[in-house]
């Protein structure tokens, strides 16, 4: 995938590549990582920084990363989502600056609407003092020249829930009371200096000590690769790096979607108005922002994901389950013991990538098909597909669904808004569908292609799915083996 920070992300594969390959000859000690680090930066000159120490020492913190161990500066830290120190060092400190368009001029607006003293006359324009500045924009907003800039940096931008801040030496940091873990900051930093914990040795260990390690790849997967790489080719990819099996997790949209229509169903008796509950990032901006919500207009089904790990436990006691797809807030969700028997661990199709890289591992096309899941269930993905399927089930069921008012939000101020409107009771839908990442799960931050070239190769892969309907589907399955109740307990 070709994007504005493709030499970031090469980097950052490559060191997860070399790590994984540590990882399978045993070699991930002290040595082999420092040796590691030098074969990433030989020197003698830097490619990306100042110098190449500056280089060898983002190296080594990546490593750590990739290792899923916090950067040496945070130890205590519980967040997926991680700030390189070095890294970031290259942004404006002050949020406002002023540019070579200033005069000079005599009447001097802006010092005059500053109420901080942050403003005063420099050599030849005038200068603004970040350690005053309150960043109130009014200099911005007299000065007749538009002389004065707002330059918000792209990581604090991308935040929907304002968790990112930084310090007098412009070092980022996130507030991890905040954090929803989505991840939408890795990727908008331009100098890399935001990136998320990685379990690829984890699961490594796994594998080479024989535990029964099963992928789980969400519904997103299907375009990523493209239209010759189906569900079955990636499969087969899979267990030739050492997986045990594959499921496709738009079982799990099938099985959440049948528990979450039976929630709505009742609600919709009651009055009472709901929220989903498959976006992970969804989940944290509602536990950290909006707890009453949480605690009560959340939906009690679990997610896709976490139904395929129940129902794969149930079948496979002791295995070990892992998620791939494009979401970082998976990561988060894998982490929370409150729900049990959810997945092990998440990686990112780029984290997946770099294990079979470090196996000699090509995703291939083939002939096989293989499907598990409804259309209603694949299109889990897409903005309002999660919905579509709650609807579909309860028509199946033979509901009435015509009265039923619908807010779908696909991005994280759309997501915010909604639920601002229902913690104030102005909400005039009954149900709403929220995913953070704009476009739904096909638009997360670590997708492999574009959205449009997702959408081309996904179109293509589901015209050849069959449309089994929902319930009939579930028909197939051990449904009264596990719970879909968050809390894990059977009805």
């Amino acid at each position: 995938m070709v994007t504005s920070d493709q030499s970031i992300v090469s980097l950052k594969h490559r060191i997860m590549e070399e790590v994984c390959r540590l990882a399978w000859n045993d070699e991930l000690d002290e040595q082999h990582k420092d040796e590691l680090v030098y074969k990433i930066i030989p020197g003698p000159k830097p490619d990306y920084r100042c110098c190449i120490y500056k280089e060898r020492e983002i190296v080594r913190q990546r490593i750590r990363l990739a290792c899923a161990e916090n950067p040496t500066y945070n130890p205590g830290s519980k967040n997926v989502v991680q700030v390189i120190d070095p890294a970031c060092d290259e942004c404006p400190i002050s949020a406002y600056s002023v540019t070579n368009s200033c005069r000079f001029c005599l009447g001097k607006a802006c010092l005059n609407s500053c109420k901080f003293g942050a403003i005063s006359p420099g050599e030849f324009r005038m200068r603004i003092d970040p350690a005053k500045c309150k960043e109130c924009g009014m200099c911005a907003k007299e000065c007749p020249y538009r002389a004065i800039v707002h330059q918000e940096r792209p990581c604090k931008k991308s935040c929907p829930v304002g968790a990112i801040s930084y310090d007098e030496y412009g070092f980022c940091h996130i507030d991890e009371d905040k954090c929803i873990q989505c991840g939408h900051c890795i990727h908008s930093c331009p100098f890399g200096a935001i990136g998320s914990k990685t379990y690829l040795v984890n699961i490594i260990n796994e594998i080479k000590k024989g535990s029964e390690v099963i992928a789980m790849c969400a519904p997103a997967t299907e375009g990523q690769f493209g239209e010759k790489i189906s569900m079955a080719a990636i499969k087969k990819a899979l267990k030739k790096a050492g997986f045990s099996d594959m499921v496709e997790v738009g079982l799990g949209g099938d099985m959440t979607a049948a528990s979450e229509a039976e929630e709505w169903s009742e609600a919709k008796k009651e009055g009472k108005k709901m929220t989903t509950s498959c976006c992970p990032a969804f989940i944290n901006m509602q536990k950290k922002h909006f707890p009453e919500i949480f605690e009560n207009n959340m939906s009690s089904t679990v997610s896709p994901m976490c139904a395929i790990s129940r129902y794969l436990k149930a079948l496979h006691p002791g295995c070990i389950t892992v998620f791939i797809g494009p979401c970082i807030a998976k990561k988060s969700e894998t982490l929370d013991k409150s729900v049990p028997d959810n997945a092990d661990y998440a990686v990112t199709y780029g984290e997946i990538r770099a294990l079979l890289r470090s196996k000699d591992v090509a995703m291939e096309p083939v002939e096989d098909e293989y499907q598990e899941a409804s259309l209603w269930g694949k299109k889990f993905a897409q903005s309002g597909g999660v919905a579509a399927a709650v609807i579909e089930c309860m028509e199946e069921r033979g509901e009435d669904t015509s009265d039923i008012k619908l807010l779908k939000c696909a991005g994280g101020s759309d997501c915010k808004k909604a639920l601002t409107l229902l913690k104030n009771n102005k909400l005039q839908e009954d149900f709403i569908e929220g995913m953070v990442c704009p476009g739904g799960c096909v638009g997360g931050p670590s997708r492999h292609k574009t959205e449009v070239e997702i959408t081309k190769a996904r179109n293509s892969l589901l015209s050849r799915a069959d449309d089994r309907k929902v319930l009939k589907n579930l028909e197939n399955y051990p449904m009264d083996k596990f719970s879909m109740h968050r809390d894990g307990k059977m009805a």
